[in-house]
């Protein structure tokens, strides 16, 4: 790459060519932000009971034909049982008033035969509403979020493969297509199981073009554009799509249209096909270096700026040695796995609490659009304290003050009084342990690139997004521990993000210290030593 950066140094950083390339490339991102946690609407679950038919029934008893329960303290409508129709109509036949004639807790109960009555209070209907997933059906409401995040975890393991085969511009529209054309398609599903499947593969095209974005513009860019690409534009587009969301959600309260205002931007970016280059180091590396060559040329003439006769004089052999050690990854990582461990139970941890956090915003607040805004709006103090934190504070204490900011702002919501005065309180000890998720993720994806010698920084890199893939997965089904109790998520997590204190100690530190680039350097790292107290620069990251 250094190479590269060398040959095209004369284009400069922040010409016309860089601009164009930097503002397309963050603007494809926005669905992203926007499909990820349109779950958070679509398959939220309204206030619902058993529907009562009220043929040859009084208005009297067809009132308290449902019975009252306890939840939370509180006396509520239940929500899957109701009294048996043919006593009632008895009862109701026979002249007999319930409460005065008939005591109420003696009758039988039976499940909601009928079908459910859903409140449309806050949403027109949803998926949950749609399918009637309540009740027995409940389990399928957090395993709908699971399967969109299991194709998350598939495209992620696909999209390097195919993007190195293929190319980053061709994976990255086919999987802008992908995404855009399967959230429309969901739709039309006659039933659950149809509309998990085009969640799936909406899931497959999700990360898939998130992923060949960021490697497109990291690869086209230079310098300092590429610092602040990596670093703030990717991040800052991916929230900048989740802020969207809560608005479309409050004026479209239909999950099918909500569907469609998330989904058909997508395709508003294929005539960016025209503008956008493919990358000219993945050029170099297939030995297409006229192709190459084409594409500086003609960002030259943008910026104004002339290019040397010969641009890349000896590119072809420096591409080839730099793919050389991608075949020797394989065999390497557990040399030194207690790093590879650590930094695996980390990016679980913070994953978990990520998208638990978000995806529970629904439940947060009276107001689900106003809690899904807050969440998404700190997420932007969030990466630029990262940034800060990457620049100024050793790697460990960074990360144990994140894990430390998690656990105990997650612990602190279960000792906050349930009062209308002050639900604010635990809404935002919730938005300062999201905020510590969100910041911790970021933090902990550029310290693990630094622990890694280079041949095997790509794919050790690689495999912490597997497994942060695989507990978003589970973040749907431990959101559903509140059913036993209220707070346990929150213990849970809380209890996860302190355990992953003492795993954070047992990493080698990395501040201001040079790359690894052999095993043999990596493995010479101590995880007690001070960092020397020459500054360099240092390479900032987010997913």
């Amino acid at each position: 790459m250094q190479h590269y950066d060398s040959s095209v140094a004369f284009l400069g950083t922040w010409g016309r060519f860089q601009l164009i390339v930097f503002f397309l490339l963050c603007s494809t991102i926005l669905p992203n932000g926007s499909g990820s946690f349109s779950l958070v609407f679509v398959t939220d679950t309204p206030q619902h009971r058993c529907r009562i038919p009220k043929a040859n029934l009084s208005q009297e008893w067809w009132e308290v034909a449902v019975p009252l329960e306890v939840v939370d303290g509180e006396l509520q409508a239940s929500r899957c049982r109701r009294y048996r129709l043919d006593v009632l109509r008895n009862l109701s036949a026979g002249g007999l008033l319930p409460g005065r004639d008939v005591n109420l807790s003696s009758l039988e109960q039976e499940d909601c035969v009928d079908g459910w009555v859903y409140g449309t209070e806050i949403y027109q209907s949803t998926v949950v509403s749609q399918f009637d997933l309540v009740c027995t059906q409940r389990w399928k409401q957090p395993l709908t979020a699971t399967i969109f995040f299991l194709g998350v975890l598939v495209g992620s393991f696909f999209s390097g493969v195919l993007a190195d085969r293929f190319g980053r511009k061709p994976v990255l529209f086919a999987t802008i297509i992908i995404q855009a054309v399967f959230s429309v398609a969901q739709i039309a599903a006659p039933s659950w199981e149809v509309f998990s499947v085009l969640l799936f593969c909406s899931g497959l095209g999700n990360i898939s073009n998130y992923v060949s974005c960021y490697v497109l513009g990291t690869e086209i860019l230079t310098g300092n554009t590429r610092v602040v690409y990596s670093s703030t534009g990717v991040c800052l587009g991916y929230t900048l799509g989740y802020m969207t969301l809560p608005l479309f959600a409050y004026f479209l309260r239909s999950w099918k249209t909500l569907l469609l205002a998330v989904g058909l931007p997508g395709l508003f970016y294929i005539p960016l096909w025209w503008i956008l280059p493919e990358s000219p180091m993945w050029l170099l590396s297939q030995g297409r270096v006229t192709e190459a060559e084409a594409i500086v040329r003609k960002a030259a003439k943008m910026n104004r700026v002339v290019a040397p006769e010969k641009i890349f004089a000896d590119s072809k052999w420096h591409a080839s040695s730099a793919f050389v050690s991608i075949r020797l990854l394989d065999t390497s990582l557990p040399a030194h796995p207690h790093v590879h461990s650590t930094s695996l139970v980390g990016r679980f941890t913070l994953s978990v609490c990520y998208y638990g956090l978000s995806l529970n915003t629904s439940q947060l607040h009276s107001n689900p659009y106003i809690s899904c805004f807050l969440s998404a709006v700190v997420e932007v103090p969030a990466y630029l304290s990262c940034s800060l934190a990457i620049r100024f504070l050793p790697r460990r204490l960074a990360l144990v003050a994140v894990f430390l900011t998690v656990g105990l702002a997650l612990f602190f919501i279960q000792l906050v009084p349930q009062s209308e005065r002050i639900l604010g309180l635990a809404v935002a000890l919730e938005m300062l342990g999201k905020f510590g998720a969100t910041a911790g993720t970021s933090l902990l994806f550029a310290f693990t690139a630094e622990l890694y010698p280079t041949g095997l920084r790509n794919t050790g890199s690689g495999i912490c997004v597997m497994v942060s893939r695989t507990g978003s997965c589970i973040a749907p089904f431990l959101i559903q521990l509140n059913i036993y109790f209220k707070y346990l998520p929150y213990i849970t997590l809380g209890t996860l993000a302190m355990l992953s204190i003492v795993t954070m100690l047992f990493l080698p530190e990395s501040f201001r210290r040079p790359l690894p680039e052999t095993l043999e350097q990596m493995q010479k790292r101590q995880r007690w030593a001070l960092p020397p107290p020459a500054a360099q620069d240092e390479k900032k990251s987010c997913i």
